[in-house]
């Protein structure tokens, strides 16, 4: 069983969606079997936060991990553009709180990771693991659940009132070939943007949130259709929850074997089954 980290060094510089601030990201190889983890060089012992389930520390909007008094937040899109691309072990140093939004999807860190490519690393007793039973989390009509199944997948619905979403699916399956899982996932998945809906955003921005939120990294959606068109797939809303899907469930540190299905869910939600996962032993 092999695992995999990047051939090189990749380095970002963007502003946050929540904090507003801006931040520079270097993703560097690590060696096998030291995860995914962030490193905040901005401080002066450099603490470091493992990108795993026991580390998260907030749900609302976006995923934070934290450790003690140090936190990064919005690590998901980050977190899927790599396990999603195949990449096992990264260093992450990050100069500030939280990761920069981009253009709002995961396709800068895809490409990132391509252009520099990826080297095996050979490891000993990893078994990929497999989920026999389901596995449910909900709120009111809002679930998420592992269910037993051939290959891994993500499956995902969503519904709001603004005719311009209104009811979406998608789905998408990790093949076991790592070439062409990344090439989907980068495809299919990576590019699908963050989105917000008009008349919540006034709100949020006087509690404090979005305040790196623009038109430029974000869809935004109100009664008479999309703000900034045209959409990357007529689908994106729904693709981008997968994308967010995907970036919560790699705290597990590998994908379990599973059918992964969600409706209406959130962060918190999303967390909350890779937590229940863990208690169920996997």
């Amino acid at each position: 069983m092999q695992q995999h980290t990047l051939a090189g060094e990749i380095t970002q510089i963007g502003v946050g969606l929540h904090s507003g601030v801006s931040t520079q990201v270097r993703i560097l190889p690590a060696e096998a079997g030291s995860g995914r983890y962030f490193v905040r060089v901005d401080l002066l012992d450099l603490p470091i936060i493992p990108a795993q389930v026991a580390a998260v520390s907030h749900t609302v909007l976006s995923t934070q991990l934290g450790k003690g008094e140090v936190a990064v937040r919005t690590v998901e899109h980050l977190l899927a553009a790599l396990s999603g691309m195949g990449v096992d072990n990264a260093r992450i140093e990050i100069d500030g709180p939280e990761v920069p939004l981009l253009d709002g999807s995961a396709s800068v860190w895809t490409a990132n990771i391509a252009q520099v490519g990826l080297v095996s690393q050979p490891v000993n007793n990893q078994v990929t693991k497999v989920i026999t039973e389901p596995i449910w989390v909900y709120q009111g009509d809002a679930f998420v659940c592992a269910l037993p199944a051939p290959e891994t997948r993500f499956s995902y619905g969503i519904d709001f009132d603004l005719p311009a979403i209104g009811n979406q699916w998608h789905s998408w399956s990790v093949t076991t070939e790592l070439k062409k899982a990344s090439a989907s996932f980068a495809a299919q998945i990576a590019p699908a943007r963050t989105f917000g809906l008009l008349h919540q955003i006034e709100h949020l921005q006087k509690t404090g949130l979005i305040k790196g939120g623009s038109l430029d990294n974000a869809l935004v959606c109100g009664p008479e259709g999309w703000l900034n068109p045209p959409l990357r797939f007529a689908n994106e809303p729904v693709r981008h929850k997968i994308l967010d899907l995907v970036g919560d469930l790699s705290l597990l540190g590998t994908f379990p074997i599973a059918h992964f299905l969600a409706y209406k869910a959130s962060h918190n939600l999303h967390i909350q089954l890779a937590q229940r996962i863990l208690d169920f032993g996997f």
